[in-house]
């Protein structure tokens, strides 16, 4: 069971799937375990891209590195998807708007409200 998110955690997990790059890279390693050298060779990025795209994924905790002899193979951790609709369901809630406001001292009345469509 995934824990409910901080927004530091939110904020890590958005800003790791904000680029293409790391989303192409993490559909890549949801199906296997690659090292740095296939996945640039495979989505034509330099190796220092790909090594710096890998630690922004690794920090937010939506992949893992396993050394395997002279290299380290990356690959999406079993609970990533958990982790991502956790941090949406945290950020949005997982009930729909259902709620209204109930400031009622400070909502404006129809008739104050500006920029008020014409009839």
């Amino acid at each position: 069971m995934v824990r409910r998110p901080n927004n530091r955690n939110i904020v890590m997990i958005f800003r790791a799937l904000s680029l293409d790059s790391r989303l192409r890279i993490v559909q890549l390693l949801s199906q296997r375990s690659l090292c740095v050298g296939a996945i640039s060779n495979l989505l034509g990025m330099s190796s220092g891209a790909v090594s710096q795209h890998l630690r922004v994924l690794k920090d937010a905790g939506l992949v893992r590195a396993e050394r395997r002899g002279y290299f380290i193979h990356y690959t999406v951790v079993p609970d990533a998807a958990a982790r991502c609709q956790a941090a949406i369901e945290s950020l949005l809630g997982s009930k729909k708007g259902d709620k209204q406001c109930d400031m009622k001292t400070k909502c404006q009345k129809p008739k104050e409200l500006k920029g008020k469509p014409e009839k």
